[in-house]
Formats: structure tokens, C-alpha cells, sequence
């Protein structure tokens, strides 16, 4: 069996690196982060407050970012998105990569899903990609209820998010935080066993900012309730859990597309940055760092692509864990790499760290892996005895 990437795999891969390198520059990700463009006048006390939080939190990797004291209003410039890149990505075919060529999709697979996926995470992308393109799916194959839609505007909505008109946000049953919901047209809703899509506006009537770490994702919490919320354990079968798998393979590529790229800014400033008159990169504790860096995306990149083909609950457990547990160390690693410098606000490092703690709470966090993988390895000893 070949495991190796089609040409037309690596062309996709390749264009949507093209297309974010062209449309969401650095230059782009620092606007977005900053709020505004000009107001950009590298003061200290941005350096200062990015910087803090950054070295603040690294022993934390616990995908429990949410509660994190980073949330920095200005910092997400009010949470908007832009929609123009949004149509962008959807006339891209990002949002329609698995919608059947008959309901005017790309048709293509998970597989090729993840490799989009991963450039966007590479690129630090703001916004609820993943529950977007689940959204994309649902919406053109009927199997979502459209809530409290009126009729015209749920066909619209339809129609809308595979081209990137709409934007569509998530609410887990499992209580987890609602992103960049103030930009949001709709959200998919999970229950136990069945999704809806409900309108925005309804589900920010029940929700709460909240901090986030990661100054470019927004956060909204649930109002607090007397019921205790719907888990998603292990064995769980039914349309929602398939979503929640595929949500968080899609959420382990983008993490592992920021391990990846961490790896990059580390080699790069070790062969750019000389101390006592030689690349720091000479200096053997500094290439073990970048090698366990390399070691780390590599062993996730395997297995996030290996649950890609399978889609098997344990394989996508592991993915996640194992993507989140590289995004997470290779971010606080490649600080170290970076020394000082890498603490301060201009600096791009800590926004691949911040973004890995929000990630890593997302869809599944590590106990609820762990879950899943014990769960299996159960099964499995239950079943040869």
C-alpha cells in the first residue's frame, strides 16, 4: 500500500499554502492580532502584555486556555472576521472539499480535508473553519435540522456557507466555549445524539464573553445551568459523534500545521541568530531542541494522516493527542529557541502557543482521548478473553 501523497494531494496542499501566503500574510495576521493596522506603533506595553502571558502560561499545555487571563479585547479587534477572505476561502472550495460534485462540491475525502486544514493552522487562520465545513456538509445533504430558521433564510444559509457567505460557529452539548460567535450567521448545535443549526442571535442570548488566550479567537461561555450537560464518551454512536470525530481530526491538523511551522521559525532564527561569533544552531542543546521539535510534528503528522484513512475513534484520539501535545511543546520550545525575544508581543511565537491551548480544548480534549484509547484497549483485551 502507498501512503505516500497523490500529485493532485500535493497540489492542494500546495495551492492553499499559495493562496494564505497571498491572502493572509504575516503582515495580515499582525492586523488581526493588533486590531488595527494603525495602531501598530510597537509600544511596550504591548510587549510587554503579550510577552507576560506567553511565558506566564507555559507550564500550563493542558488545553484549558479558555480560562487563561489573555483576553485582550483590542487584541481580536472586536472578534470580526473578514468576510472577503472568508468568500475567498469558500470560492477556494475549502468549505465544499467533501460535498459530493452533485450538490456542486469539490467530492473530495477526509484525507484531503486534513491537508487543507493543516495549511490553515501552519497560517494561524482565524475563524470557526472546522464548524464550518461540517456545517457545509450537513446543509447540502439534508441531514440537519435547520432549527428556528425561517424558510428563505435557511435556504440561503444553505446555499451560503459552501461559498463562504456565511460563517457558522459551534455549540457542544459537552459545554464547551462557542467561537467567534459575534461573527457568526449560525451554530451548529450537538446534542447527544442529533445536530441543528440555530440562528446566532438565539444562542448569544444565553452566552457570556469570556477571556480568551488567544487575542484572535473570541470566546462566548453558556449561561450557567442547573442540568448538567450531555457528554460525548467513548462508544457513542449516531451523526453527532461522527461530526465530533471529524471535528477533531480536522482541529488536530491545524495543530499540526502550527507544530510544523514552529519547527520552521526555530531552524530559521537558530541558523540567523550568532552568539559568541557562531549560528546558535552550532550549540548542541539548541539542535536537540529543534530535533525533538522535527521528532514531535513528524510522529503526528504519521498519525493524523493514518486517522485520516482509517476514521477510526481510536485512531482520531490519538491524533488529536498526539497533534495537541506537539502544537502545545513545540510552541514553548521554539520560545526557548527565540530566548527574550520570543516573549514579546511582536514576536509571532507566542500566537502559535496560545492558539495550540485554545485548540487543545477543542472537540476532544487529552482526558477525553485518554478515554477513548482506554475504552478501545478495553474492548480489545475483552474481546480475546
Amino acid at each position: 500500500m502507498d501512503f505516500q501523497l497523490t500529485d493532485d494531494q500535493r497540489a492542494l496542499r500546495a495551492g492553499m499554502r499559495e493562496l494564505l501566503e497571498r491572502r493572509f500574510p504575516r503582515t495580515r495576521l499582525r492586523t488581526v492580532i493588533d486590531g488595527d493596522a494603525e495602531r501598530d506603533d510597537g509600544s511596550g506595553e504591548r510587549g510587554n502584555g503579550g510577552g507576560e502571558r506567553g511565558k506566564g502560561g507555559g507550564e500550563r499545555g493542558d488545553g484549558d486556555a479558555a480560562r487563561g487571563d489573555g483576553g485582550r479585547e483590542r487584541g481580536n479587534g472586536g472578534g470580526g472576521l473578514d468576510r472577503g477572505l472568508w468568500r475567498e476561502l469558500g470560492e477556494a472550495g475549502l468549505f465544499a472539499l467533501r460535498v459530493p460534485e452533485s450538490a456542486g462540491g469539490v467530492g473530495l475525502g477526509l484525507p484531503e480535508a486534513v491537508l487543507a486544514f493543516e495549511e490553515a493552522g501552519r497560517a494561524l487562520l482565524p475563524g470557526p473553519l472546522v464548524a464550518t465545513e461540517l456545517a457545509a456538509g450537513l446543509c447540502t445533504t439534508g441531514l440537519c435540522a435547520m432549527g428556528s430558521f425561517e424558510s428563505g433564510r435557511a435556504g440561503s444559509l444553505a446555499a451560503g456557507v459552501t461559498q463562504g457567505e456565511a460563517v457558522v460557529t459551534a455549540l457542544d452539548g459537552g459545554g464547551a466555549p462557542v467561537e467567534h460567535l459575534a461573527s457568526a450567521d449560525a451554530v451548529l448545535a450537538l446534542g447527544p445524539t442529533a445536530v441543528e443549526l440555530i440562528p446566532a442571535e438565539e444562542v448569544a442570548r444565553s452566552t457570556e464573553p469570556m477571556r480568551s488566550v488567544d487575542p484572535a479567537t473570541p470566546l462566548h461561555r453558556r449561561a450557567p445551568s442547573r442540568t448538567r450537560p450531555e457528554q460525548a464518551g467513548p462508544g457513542r454512536s449516531g451523526i453527532a459523534a461522527r461530526l465530533r470525530r471529524e471535528a477533531a481530526l480536522l482541529t488536530a491538523a491545524q495543530q499540526l500545521g502550527s507544530a510544523c511551522r514552529t519547527v520552521e521559525l526555530a531552524v530559521d532564527h537558530a541558523k540567523r541568530r550568532t552568539q559568541f561569533g557562531r549560528p546558535i544552531g552550532a550549540f548542541q542543546a539548541v539542535q536537540h531542541l529543534c530535533a525533538q521539535m522535527l521528532v514531535r510534528a513528524e510522529s503526528a503528522r504519521s498519525v493524523v494522516y493514518a486517522a485520516a484513512v482509517t476514521e477510526d475513534p481510536g485512531d482520531i484520539a490519538a491524533a488529536k493527542l498526539l497533534a495537541d501535545e506537539a502544537a502545545v511543546h513545540n510552541a514553548r520550545d521554539c520560545l526557548q529557541v527565540h530566548g527574550g525575544m520570543g516573549f514579546t508581543w511582536e514576536a509571532d511565537v507566542h500566537l502559535h502557543l496560545k492558539r495550540a491551548w485554545v485548540r487543545a480544548g477543542q472537540w476532544q480534549s487529552a482526558a477525553a482521548a485518554e478515554e477513548e484509547l482506554a475504552a478501545g484497549l478495553v474492548s480489545t483485551v475483552e474481546t480475546c478473553l
